[in-house]
């Protein structure tokens, strides 16, 4: 204890007094703040774990098709099976890669390895072609190809990609070596008619036979970035070295070629990667040309993880490609977010004489909030003291805006769009051959051990 006697004036003790009184304060609020924090992220915990058990209930084994394999694509908003039920290469490697990553992130779900092999023997037996290789992009429910308008059967690197994503996912969950042997032919049938030896990357749109042919732009980053991901999921466990180069190449792509200086993609490009941008025309041809031009925000953040992806996959320092990832991260949440509602506008665009961008499509994809929901958490954990953007703050707000707007409480699922912008959504389908559980189901599951990680 401080005594008067010992050279301390009572103006010295009084401020000393206080100055103590005020760390005991601010060390108090700190803990007191700190408390909360952990507490807040418990609670999301505790409810994304719910709404992902909704999910598997949800999903399996209503969705599979017990009678002709594969998995049922479109449901209405009640759940109900509804149409003729075609399948679809997207639709069928996206449940099998749903259903494996469950069963390998919780072996309690048995189930769910079943649901793994169930869409694994559909993708071999149905939609594999045992003649030429490569996926079919369709089926009928029976397993018949479906050829397209003008009865030409075709392929795509799209659909494809994602056919190793789920066949990857399947092996690493089971160990079933027929996966990756399947896996593997599906690379080396891309890697021989869809990889660009001159220029890098892949071609878009192939024959049945699996050569490149001109329909459109013949690349774009909607086919880059998920054979991006397919790579990394199949570099992960099986690591050849060819799939190393092609995954480095498409890493490369993504992030120096895709990506502007600004933090958003361009969307199409010529052979040789020279992109399809009308930055410098008029307003008016601007407007003309945003089917092949515009921001789509969505995909920009989606991006950020997929980058981050295939580094960890590449064993390359986060640090190597941190930054940029923040950076579309950073642009999508200062262009993009809702401030009053919360969640993500679907499409902007920089017209030409305008000083801040223009929101040409205000609604919010169910997607797209799932990924977002996914990176801002991300975010979170590596720049929790950033100046600029409180990430976690953000993150608990889209999870609200997803709670309020998107997830049915009646019937369960996801609406397609947000109900702010979008309220005739509560009578849409449920499921179609694009909606699926695949970016639901993976926001969902890596935000969950985000979360337990962030609280260790």
């Amino acid at each position: 204890m401080l005594k008067f006697n010992e050279g301390f004036s009572a103006n010295t003790v009084r401020y000393l007094i206080i100055v103590l009184a005020g760390c005991l304060i601010t060390s108090c609020q700190t803990s007191t703040t700190e408390n909360q924090s952990v507490q807040q992220r418990q609670e999301i915990a505790s409810e994304i774990d719910s709404v992902l058990v909704d999910q598997y209930n949800l999903w399996y084994p209503r969705t599979v098709d017990n009678k002709y394999g594969g998995f049922l694509s479109r449901y209405s908003h009640d759940w109900q099976s509804i149409g003729p039920q075609d399948k679809m290469i997207v639709t069928q490697a996206r449940h099998t890669w749903t259903a494996s990553k469950v069963a390998y992130r919780d072996p309690s779900r048995k189930d769910f390895v079943k649901y793994g092999k169930h869409g694994f023997d559909f993708l071999r037996n149905h939609m594999w072609d045992e003649e030429y290789g490569g996926f079919y992009t369709s089926v009928t429910r029976e397993g018949e190809v479906i050829p397209d308008d003008d009865g030409v059967i075709r392929k795509g690197l799209y659909g494809n990609a994602f056919g190793i994503y789920g066949l990857a996912s399947y092996y690493q969950a089971s160990g079933d070596s027929a996966a990756l042997v399947l896996a593997r032919q599906a690379f080396e049938w891309l890697d021989e008619g869809s990889y660009d030896h001159e220029h890098g990357g892949y071609f878009n749109s192939l024959t049945r036979e699996g050569e490149p042919y001109e329909q459109g732009y013949p690349k774009d980053y909607n086919s880059g970035i998920h054979i991006l991901e397919a790579l990394a999921e199949l570099y992960q466990v099986w690591p050849d070295q060819t799939v190393r180069a092609r995954l480095y190449d498409m890493f490369r792509v993504v992030r120096d070629t895709f990506t502007t200086d600004r933090g958003y993609m361009n969307l199409y490009f010529r052979e040789d990667w020279t992109p399809v941008v009308y930055t410098d025309s008029s307003r008016a041809v601007q407007e003309q040309n945003l089917a092949t031009d515009h921001i789509t925000f969505g995909h920009d953040i989606e991006t950020a993880f997929l980058i981050l992806e295939a580094a960890h996959a590449l064993d390359f320092s986060e640090d190597s490609v941190l930054t940029h990832a923040k950076k579309m991260v950073d642009h999508t949440i200062d262009k993009a977010w809702d401030e009053e509602e919360g969640g993500f506008y679907d499409r902007g665009y920089y017209f030409q004489g305008d000083s801040e961008i223009t929101i040409t499509d205000s609604s919010k994809v169910w997607w797209a909030q799932a990924e977002a929901l996914h990176s801002l958490l991300i975010m979170a954990r590596h720049f929790p003291d950033d100046p600029e953007y409180n990430y976690f703050d953000l993150f608990a707000r889209q999870w609200e805006y997803i709670k309020n707007y998107l997830l049915d409480p009646r019937h369960g699922g996801w609406y397609e769009r947000g109900l702010d912008e979008d309220p005739d959504m509560r009578e849409a389908p449920k499921a179609t051959i694009w909606k699926g559980n695949y970016h639901t189901m993976r926001a969902l599951l890596r935000c969950k051990q985000l979360l337990q990680d962030m609280g260790q």
